[in-house]
């Protein structure tokens, strides 16, 4: 059964005479295997292993732990071994179900009054009278991401946060973390395909409308490190540098707490959008499970993918969780072959060359979801030496990454017929080693309770290509390059201190404070000579195009050039401090952080301040205001590399050559580049949650958030102007270029609205029903005027185009509807999903060439069926009903692809399914 804490209103539970648990319950022996943890994650442990559903108070259980529980026994009788050296005490006990209460908490300590208790005289006090007490109330799960302290139910936290257990992620589907919350967080955006090149590579996803870098990535609430890759060349999202979660091994995952609020303050920058934070099991036993699915249509983007995960004691002091998780996604394509009256031969005179009429006019075959390999493992430990707990956790992955680029045609400068007389489709391959270790001890000292930690994370991207030429050397050109490599690491130092008190007038503080140090460097290593040469070849006489000069450097993807390498690096060291307080029905939060870089982000000081009011037992509403801000990313300064990609220009879907600047070099500074600042940001959300009914929970959060000096890329400048400038300097002139300035102020509002509700059907099983709802709009403020440099271009150069502001503002869905039920009835359970992705609009320069989308409703459907005790069979679809986007009415003709938006939210490859097996044990 899925974890569950509960919760008492108006009065803490008294002590009651225990009485007999019926011999069904408590006589039954079952093998146990609880290591030493926090004290809520044992008793969810224990309820786990035993079937027995446990109900407790959740503020009096934060912070406590136990001791290690092996072997076969009673449920009592390991529940006695838990609770024996904590405040914890049996006050109710029916078949199949045991409520805790407590004495006073000996973590919390009294203000000096007349009359206050100390807390060792509070521990030795006799036990409080029996009073009355109200029946348990069930709520969802503990979270502890957006206040220190003590941990809180979803529907008591003061800001909103969804949270997603294992079991949900696995009943996706999906292959990756951001494709399961794709479905499962309303506020959250995953287009199919940010654009092209290594956008590509990553999973690039956006919370509230926000660019996928504002949003913190934690893992059990430390700062995972970013990606190397870049989306340099992409609609969406264009130019952020995100963490990518697909390098965490889904197996590993106990469950995901989405924050959804700005958050900067509390844990530094990048928490403009919001947290997620990654909690990793700690769960005995383990499992192993092997899913093997492909599409609908054409039988292609088969994938498979095995996941394993292990937990174990370490004596009675510790504990090992160990997990893999492999996936092997093949090609996808929805291309279509070209017409007979495209000429893909130059003609033999005047007339067509025979091979025209036989020739495969499937010339394209990357028109879907591209190839993938990869292997990701993990592992999660703690051990108790002395008072202290010494605790690890890490990943080691390793992902290929299959780049397939368009077809050259032999009709083409570029095909030599020496070497591709059929034409050429260049392949680029990544190769990604990824790794992030953290270590750290806690434990209490005096009453405060303190937590050090070091993480190092680094994710190294090298770069091939392959079936390509740099045509410029002539026949004698290599058909495989060395691209070169991209390097990124970050090594965070933090120490948090936090520590609760009663205060005599019966309310209680909880007091937090902490600081970090953290070094951040990014690595662009150039590719071989011959795969950014410029030769001097020129086409001769007697062959198509000759008297022509091919294009430099390796077909598709370039290599780095000596100027294009680089290595930076950057210090930061920030100081927070944290308070929160709660009297009756009320609570108050405040945060405040100092953090300063040295570099030309300099120094900065945000705060935040929220807080919730019960206004009934099943009212509350709550608050938030904060201000944030976002360093630019080393790689936003520092990047530089060329890339191909399609272009509407002039109504035409045209392949250009686009170059990446570094905001630093000659190159953008002759075309107007300044030195990168940090966004800053003001983040207000007001709402409501609810409790109507028994096990009915409703959350509504409005939001806005202000960003001011947003990063964006330029439009791509291309034309005579610009081609100049770059041959000026040194580059080719058939390039186009771009690069990243604080170019805009941006404004988005919306509303979140998340609704869960229980019922247990009796022999018919238990159904739970969840809702999620998201409608998010964005608008530009203030766009900086052009500089000096480009303006004197002529006024058709823009800094940043329409093209450019509809990815920004309208390529999202404006709102997005996620329906769940989940039906569990003996053996079998069953999950279904409506989605419905909202309208959104696709922006060009010309007004007649924009394209807008309808809303669509997308199914999946998911059956588990319980073979044996240890052996369950699944099937799946996602996309039941193979719903495709509508097409977009511009369609390439000359490579038979385009008619379908690559940004689509839900892919335009149609549906899928699959099965699973998996082996618990």
């Amino acid at each position: 059964m899925s974890k569950s804490t509960f919760w008492y209103r108006g009065v803490l539970m008294a002590t009651v005479a225990m009485a007999a648990l019926p011999a069904a319950a408590a006589e039954k022996a079952t093998d146990f295997h609880i290591a030493a943890q926090p004290m809520q994650n044992a008793l969810n442990a224990l309820s786990q292993q035993s079937g027995v559903r446990l109900l407790y108070p959740y503020d009096q259980v934060a912070g406590l732990r136990s001791p290690a529980v092996t072997g076969r026994m009673s449920t009592r009788e390991a529940l006695d071994k838990i609770i024996e050296r904590s405040s914890l005490r049996v006050a109710i006990m029916q078949d199949g179900l045991i409520a805790l209460t407590a004495t006073p908490a000996p973590a919390l300590i009294r203000t000096s009054a007349p009359g206050a208790v100390s807390a060792a005289e509070a521990v030795q006090a006799d036990p409080v009278a029996p009073v009355a007490a109200e029946a348990p109330q069930e709520v969802e799960e503990l979270v502890v991401t957006g206040a220190r302290g003590a941990a809180r139910t979803v529907i008591k936290s003061a800001t909103p946060i969804d949270v997603i257990g294992s079991a949900e992620l696995e009943r996706t589907g999906r292959a990756g973390v951001f494709q399961a919350m794709q479905t499962l967080v309303p506020s959250f955006n995953l287009p199919a395909r940010a654009g092209g090149g290594t956008s590509t590579v990553i999973s690039t996803g956006g919370l509230r409308g926000l660019n996928p870098d504002q949003t913190l990535v934690l893992v059990n609430g430390k700062r995972r490190h970013k990606t190397a890759l870049i989306n340099s060349v992409s609609s969406l999202y264009n130019g952020s540098v995100p963490a990518d979660l697909d390098l965490v091994p889904t197996s590993a995952i106990g469950r995901i707490e989405v924050l959804r609020d700005g958050a900067a303050a509390q844990y530094g920058s990048d928490a403009i959008a919001g947290v997620i934070n990654i909690i990793l099991k700690e769960t005995p036993g383990g499992s192993v499970s092997v899913t093997h699915g492909e599409n609908f249509d054409r039988n292609d983007g088969k994938f498979t993918q095995v996941v394993g995960n292990y937990g174990f004691n370490l004596g009675d002091k510790g504990f090992l969780n160990l997990s893999v998780a492999t996936k092997d996604q093949a090609l996808s394509n929805r291309a279509i072959p070209v017409a007979s009256t495209i000429q893909i031969y130059p003609k033999i005179g005047t007339a067509a060359d025979p091979r025209e009429a036989t020739v495969d006019r499937l010339v394209t075959r990357n028109y879907g979801v591209l190839p993938q390999w990869g292997v990701n493992l993990g592992y999660n430990g703690h051990y108790e030496v002395g008072q202290v707990e010494v605790y690890s956790f890490g990943t080691v992955s390793k992902r290929v990454s299959d780049l397939p680029f368009t077809f050259r045609a032999p009709n083409s400068v570029n095909a030599l017929p020496q070497i591709y007389p059929e034409g050429f489709r260049p392949n680029l391959v990544i190769k990604e080693r990824d790794f992030d270790l953290a270590v750290g001890a806690r434990g209490t000292f005096h009453g405060w309770s303190w937590d050090a930690s070091s993480t190092f994370g680094k994710d190294l991207a090298k770069e091939r290509v392959s079936e390509s030429i740099n045509a410029s050397l002539g026949p004698n050109s290599p058909t495989s390059f060395y691209v070169g490599k991209l390097v990124s690491s970050e090594w965070v130092n933090s120490i948090d201190v936090t520590r609760g008190f009663v205060l005599a007038s019966g309310g209680d503080v909880q007091v937090s404070f902490g600081g970090q140090y953290r070094q951040e460097t990014y690595q662009v290593g150039e590719g071989e000579p011959l795969s950014y040469a410029a030769g001097t070849y020129v086409i001769p006489t007697g062959q198509p195009f000759a008297g022509q000069r091919p294009a430099t450097g390796a077909q598709a993807a370039p290599g780095f050039q000596p100027s294009d390498a680089s290595k930076s690096k950057r210090d930061s060291y920030a100081g927070y401090g944290e308070v929160g307080y709660t009297q009756g029905k009320l609570f108050l939060g405040a945060a405040v952080r100092y953090e300063n870089y040295d570099d030309a982000s300099g120094d900065t000081v945000v705060g935040k301040v929220n807080g919730r009011y019960e206004l009934t037992d099943w009212l509350a509403v709550r608050g938030a205001a904060s201000t944030g801000f976002r360093a630019p990313g080393l790689a936003q300064e520092n990047y530089a590399a060329s890339s191909s990609q399609f272009r509407l220009v002039n109504g035409v879907l045209d392949l250009l050559q686009i170059k990446t600047l570094p905001v630093g070099s000659k190159e953008a500074i002759a075309l107007g580049a300044k030195p990168l600042t940090p966004e800053t940001s003001k983040n207000y959300s007001l709402g409501v949650t609810l409790e109507p009914l028994p096990r009915l929970s409703v959350t509504i959060d409005a939001y806005q958030i202000d960003v001011d000096d947003r990063i964006a890329i330029t439009s791509t400048l291309t034309g005579t102007a610009v081609s100049g400038i770059l041959a000026a300097n040194g580059l080719a002139s058939s390039l186009s270029a771009q690069y990243y300035t604080n170019a805009i102020d941006t404004r988005t509002k919306g509303v979140d609205v998340v609704a869960s509700w229980r019922q247990d059907l009796g022999s018919f099983g238990a159904l739970r029903v969840n809702l999620g709802y998201n409608h998010n709009e964005t608008k530009i403020t203030h766009i900086i005027d052009n500089p000096p440099e480009l303006a004197a271009l002529g006024s058709s150069y823009v800094l940043f185009d329409r093209l450019s502001q509809g990815y920004l503002t309208k390529a999202f869905p404006k709102d997005k509807v996620s329906l769940g039920a989940n039906w569990s009835w003996n053996k079998l359970n069953v999950n279904l999903r409506e989605t419905r992705f909202g309208s959104y609009k696709i922006e060009q320069n010309t007004v007649a060439n924009d394209r807008s989308y309808g809303a669509k409703w997308i199914t999946d459907l998911e059956a588990s069926y319980q073979v044996t005790k240890a052996v369950t069979a699944t099937v799946g679809a996602n996309n039941l009903f193979n719903i495709y986007p509508s097409a977009n009415g511009v369609f390439n003709a000359t490579i038979g692809s385009g008619q379908y938006p690559g940004t689509s939210p839900f892919g335009f490859t149609g549906g899928s399914y699959y099965a699973r097996l998996q082996w618990d044990f």
